[in-house]
């Protein structure tokens, strides 16, 4: 995740006046995306979940 200016490659969706830009080309290859608040008693924060297959993005792992 980061926070910069969206790019010509990317696609801007808003909803629930929260805006979210991500690659075209990624966009393609996980949709859909579903992206949750979870709060819980070991902590707080976003889930994101994808059709992206376990193992994929950028080096294969979460932790990069």
């Amino acid at each position: 995740m980061a926070l910069d200016e969206p790019l010509e490659e990317d696609m801007t969706f808003t909803d629930r006046d929260i805006k979210f830009v991500i690659d075209k080309k990624l966009f393609e290859e996980v949709k859909p995306i579903r992206v949750d608040f979870i709060e819980a008693a070991t902590g707080s924060g976003f889930k994101l979940t994808s059709n992206l297959a376990a193992g994929a993005g950028c080096c294969g792992t979460c932790s990069c």
